[in-house]
């Protein structure tokens, strides 16, 4: 069984189970996921959007860092068992939920907007442009909040400096994965 440790917050060290089809859901490396909560820094009453979330590793490290609401949006159901186990020591200080959903569909149904949205689209996915561009319409993103896009060096020059009311505001490359950060500056 593969695992995964939160790299900081208070439940640093906690091992994360990482589902059957690694390949298929490719959780964040460990480097990259310290490194941008680093740049996050405290996350103490956000809400937090884990889109394509896989493990729900990357939503459980909001959480150790003091997330207070974190939503986990997985389409494959099989990974479910996995994933309530992985989120089931963090339940007591955070409100965690797991939706089993298409993002495509989620976002548009989305009832609340979030301090940060991160998404870790698998890298053949084509139309990632076009997701950033649906949660900057659906306002998934408060004013002031993130989205945070993972996804190859290899796409770089696709990305715009602004996505509607999303602006480009840094980026980080990390071997051959890159991470861009918009702040809705609606």
């Amino acid at each position: 069984m593969l695992t995964m440790r939160i790299t900081g917050g208070k439940y640093c060290g906690r091992k994360v189970i990482i589902p059957n089809g690694e390949l298929e859901i490719r959780p964040a490396m460990d480097r990259m996921r310290e490194s941008l909560f680093s740049i996050l820094g405290p996350l103490d009453g956000v809400s937090f959007c884990d889109l394509f979330s896989g493990s729900g590793c990357v939503g459980l490290e909001a959480a150790s860092r003091g997330a207070k609401l974190v939503h986990l949006v997985e389409m494959d159901r099989a990974k479910k068992p996995v994933m309530e186990k992985n989120i089931s020591w963090a339940l007591e200080d955070c409100d965690i939920k797991i939706f089993f959903s298409n993002v495509l569909k989620f976002i548009p149904t989305a009832q609340i907007q979030y301090d940060i949205v991160y998404a870790d689209p698998p890298f053949p996915m084509s139309n990632k442009i076009q997701l950033a561009e649906l949660v900057d319409r659906r306002k998934c993103v408060k004013p002031e909040g993130l989205f945070i896009i993972h996804f190859p060096t290899a796409e770089e020059n696709q990305w715009p400096e602004r996505i509607g009311d999303l602006v480009l505001t840094d980026t980080r490359k990390y071997g051959r994965n890159m991470i861009k950060f918009y702040r809705n500056e609606a």
